[in-house]
């Protein structure tokens, strides 16, 4: 793909927009950069930019003429459907994501991982799994580092392990996995989706364009997932309920793993860091990624008995008389809470709310009926949640994280748990789910020792 000389429109200047203007100016392209944030609003994007010949309009909701351009890139939190790009669509530019240009300049075999929740821990997983194994995998994508800016780094790798969010594949026709793993598919961002079908649909996505070489990974209890096996690739599947004839399924204690070949593999969860039938589901799906590119049982078991998780993602914190405060602030949608919930045995103090993805919260009431015996609820969704949840729990309401580990100290009894799982995006109040997290921490510890 030659992109000297193209004319180049980047659309939204946070982490990928950035590092698609770098990278398109590195080729020689002529790059525009748009943002409808006010360019106060964007002094660290225009410092980072600093001696690149890139043209900026910012502080306005569409650029000034859509025509004249050769390629359109768009940042993944840009709605592809807007009117002034589908405009540009129907005059014949494309209008693409990172990873449909990052393709064009991949040399190295590329697995990717998505699903609802459980993305990063399983991407971080997998290639501390193949570094074990004596690979040196490339790690990026949704989970941190854009994959256009691991292009020039590919010489000295074996594979690049992407987390891929379904915005990403909203915006790459034909980006290739020649492995992927859905983890699962539950109701998400519908905020942006005009259903939870077409939902669905973008995370299928993640199968495009497979080959009979490939390899799919697919979780064999959600509804939604299953089906996607379909198709001309090779599928090994996972289960935390039954046996799977090529896969990996929990069995008693512990995972139990077979590959096509007839080889039979066992890894007893007492050997496992990661608890939580959750995680082990993750688990699954790493090492099935792992154990089909080479790496040994041996080496696997080394890593799994080590590894601890990621922040945010039902992270331990400290003890107060008795209660034990979990920070699950990762915990960005139904789904999330549910399997957070599904972990605790014990009464819950569950601290959510945040800014609104669109979420059908109702579907969390038999778990807060089932575990919850106080609601604390904060953000621009909590007056929602107080009406949707009203009768499952008592419900307090606080004006920010201050307060609402107040009232759940005050609230909770000793061999209980403070739980923040909030079911929301974080940006009502915070920069993001780790500004949010790390909040609640301090708050934890502060009030540890006061």
């Amino acid at each position: 793909m030659q992109l000297a000389g193209a004319r180049t429109l980047v659309v939204g200047l946070a982490r990928t927009g950035l590092a698609l203007v770098r990278f398109l100016a590195a080729q020689g392209a002529v790059v525009t950069g748009t943002d409808a944030l006010p360019a106060a609003a964007l002094a660290e994007a225009r410092e980072a930019l600093a001696g690149l010949d890139v043209a900026l309009e910012l502080g306005v909701p569409e650029p000034a003429k859509v025509t004249g351009y050769d390629y359109i890139f768009l940042s993944p939190g840009v709605p592809p459907e807007l009117p002034w790009l589908e405009r540009a669509r129907k005059q014949g530019i494309p209008v693409w994501g990172e990873l449909e240009l990052a393709r064009h300049f991949l040399t190295l075999p590329v697995i990717a991982i998505s699903g609802t929740n459980g993305k990063t821990t399983t991407t971080t997983l997998t290639a501390k799994l193949l570094e074990a194994g004596g690979f040196r995998p490339l790690v990026g994508g949704n989970i941190g580092t854009p994959l256009i800016s691991l292009v020039e780094e590919q010489e000295s790798h074996d594979f690049l392990v992407l987390e891929v969010s379904s915005f990403q594949l909203d915006t790459a026709p034909g980006f290739r996995a020649h492995k992927a793993a859905l983890l699962n598919i539950t109701p998400d961002h519908l905020d942006r989706y005009p259903s939870f079908a077409a939902y669905v649909a973008s995370k299928a996505g993640l199968f495009r364009n497979q080959t009979a070489q490939d390899l799919r990974v697919i979780n064999y209890d959600d509804p939604q997932v299953r089906p996607l096996g379909a198709g001309p690739a090779r599928v090994l599947s996972f289960s935390s309920r039954q046996p799977q004839e090529a896969g990996a399924w929990l069995s008693g204690e512990a995972l139990c793993v077979r590959l096509p070949e007839g080889l039979e593999h066992t890894f007893p969860v007492a050997e496992i860091r990661l608890q939580g039938r959750h995680n082990l589901e993750n688990v699954m799906a790493a090492l099935l990624l792992a154990l089909d590119s080479g790496v040994t049982p041996e080496a696997c078991r080394e890593v799994l008995a080590r590894f601890a998780g990621l922040p945010h993602r039902l992270e331990y914190v400290a003890t107060l008389d008795g209660v034990e405060y979990y920070d699950d602030s990762k915990g960005t949608n139904v789904g999330a809470v549910m399997r957070a919930l599904e972990q605790f045995q014990r009464p819950v103090i569950l601290i959510a709310g945040g800014r609104d993805k669109d979420s059908d919260f109702s579907l969390l009431a038999p778990a807060i009926r089932a575990r919850v015996r106080h609601l604390v609820l904060m953000g621009e969704t909590k007056e929602r949640l107080a009406q949707v949840w009203a009768g499952l729990a008592p419900i307090h309401l606080a004006a920010d994280m201050a307060e609402a580990v107040r009232l759940a100290r005050r609230l909770a009894r000793p061999g209980e748990v403070v739980l923040l799982s909030p079911a929301c995006a974080s940006f009502d109040m915070f920069r993001d789910y780790a500004h949010r997290g790390d909040t609640f921490q301090r708050l934890v510890r502060e009030e540890q020792h006061a």
